[in-house]
């Protein structure tokens, strides 16, 4: 990878992109230090100290340090990935929109991006009304006139909107796809801070500690252990072979070829975790909107409260945390095998090689082709779901060392994944590069 970002630099045209891309990830990392007019920064900073192990401390790890602060961009571009989940959602349930997705050619994909912008926004919205109702309660507003809810959600809306177009413009004319390298940014940002704070489980009062020594020690080996295998899964991959008999194309008679179908046990990539978590932590957003000191209170909603914060808070029991892990495993499982199923389709796969005149060795065409590419797909999204699952859940142990890396792993996951496109998107460039070269 190394010789790769190398010769691209020595490349005029893709040293440019890189540059145009850096320079937009420095205007956005710079956007989560403009505070939100009309906030008091020291009541926000105690306020979000006593959420900092609730599921506020996960969102700010999330958004790279800009909800902490209250920024304009405090809600990161999170609005746009619900936004496109539901349109892939609703994409299966509307034919009209199926069409459109899958036949509508780039008119059609203009379409579906607005569609997406015009949810986005709806949901920035609804998120900036619960984000101001939330910590209006709190104090940490100057005036708590209706002039300042409008400002703060009028700011939210505005912060969302530039990251939209900056992960455009990113796409379009940088390096990468534009939303994953924000969210790659956010999360790399914090990045000095967790090294600060496992260096200070070293040195404690000054005195050097064995016990945060062999801590640290064990954490960078389990990092590096963790990074080999997204690595490894990520670029591993099921090659069931397709063969293709002798046809006629036009006037000429084209051989046989042999090709295969690549079925990799991370298709769904890190969707499933963020479908799982957002799925887990809806319900503690929802009740610290409607039920004020909810820390302090006992009963049927502090119980689904803490059975939310599990995930991320250290402050539970941990039969919490068991409980949570167990309905976190079968939530990745189930929603890798759903959004691999809706990006991959058994049924039309086959119909496609079959009209092609192909098929898989001992495998007759049609609906038995079906039934094997769904056996085999199921058996290989069980190890990619199974390994999310691993992902997501096992670094929760380690809080009870006193670290809070509940979503490192997670973290990790989609570092790795942004990194392995971004350099075969590098490759790639370079390669077509070579080629126009060659043949001028």
């Amino acid at each position: 990878m190394l010789k790769t970002i190398k010769n691209a630099l020595k490349t005029p045209e893709i040293r440019k992109k890189i540059l145009y891309t850096l320079l937009l990830l420095v205007i956005f990392r710079l956007g989560c230090y403009i505070t939100i007019p009309g906030v008091d920064i020291v009541t926000l900073e105690s306020s979000m100290d006593a959420y900092s192990n609730s599921v506020t401390g996960m969102i700010n790890m999330i958004s790279g340090g800009a909800f902490s602060r209250l920024s304009i961009f405090a809600m990161s571009i999170t609005p746009y990935i619900t936004a496109s989940i539901v349109i892939q959602l609703l994409g299966m349930i509307i034919p009209a929109l199926e069409r459109l997705t899958k036949e509508g050619g780039e008119e059609g994909r203009k379409k579906i991006d607005r569609y997406t912008k015009i949810i986005t926004l709806i949901l920035a919205l609804i998120e900036g009304l619960g984000i101001y109702l939330s910590y209006r309660s709190s104090g940490i507003f100057v005036d708590e006139s209706a002039l300042t809810g409008v400002i703060v959600v009028v700011s939210l809306m505005a912060g969302t909107s530039l990251l939209m177009w900056l992960g455009d413009k990113i796409t379009s004319k940088g390096i990468g796809n534009g939303i994953s390298m924000l969210i790659f940014a956010g999360i790399v940002s914090s990045l000095p801070s967790a090294v600060v704070a496992v260096a200070s489980g070293i040195i404690v009062d000054g005195q050097f500690s064995t016990t945060g020594l062999l801590t640290a020690i064990g954490i960078l080996i389990g990092v590096l252990v963790l990074i080999t295998g997204v690595v490894f899964v990520q670029l591993a991959e099921r090659r069931i072979p397709v063969q293709y008999s002798k046809k006629v194309v036009g006037r000429r008679m084209v051989g046989a070829q042999n090709t295969h179908i690549p079925i990799k046990p991370a298709m769904a990539s890190v969707m499933p975790i963020i479908f799982a978590s957002s799925f887990m932590t809806f319900p503690a957003m929802i009740i610290q909107l409607f039920v004020s000191d909810i820390e302090t209170q006992t009963g049927f909603w502090r119980v689904i409260y803490n059975l939310s914060i599990a995930t991320s808070s250290s402050s539970v029991g941990w039969q919490y945390t068991i409980i949570n892990a167990i309905i976190y495993l079968l939530l990745i499982v189930g929603f890798t095998y759903f959004y691999t199923y809706a990006t991959f389709n058994p049924a039309e796969v086959a119909n496609n090689i079959k009209q092609n005149g192909g098929f898989i060795p001992g495998i007759r065409a049609g609906k038995p082709t079906a039934d094997y590419l769904s056996s085999v797909l199921s058996k290989v999204v069980l190890f990619g779901g199974l390994f999310l699952a691993a992902i997501a859940i096992l670094p929760m142990l380690t809080r009870f060392t006193g670290f809070n890396t509940a979503f490192g792993g997670t973290s990790i996951l989609i570092v790795v994944g942004v990194a392995i496109e971004l350099s075969q998107q590098l490759q790639s460039q370079l390669v077509m590069r070579h080629y126009k070269g060659f043949l001028e």
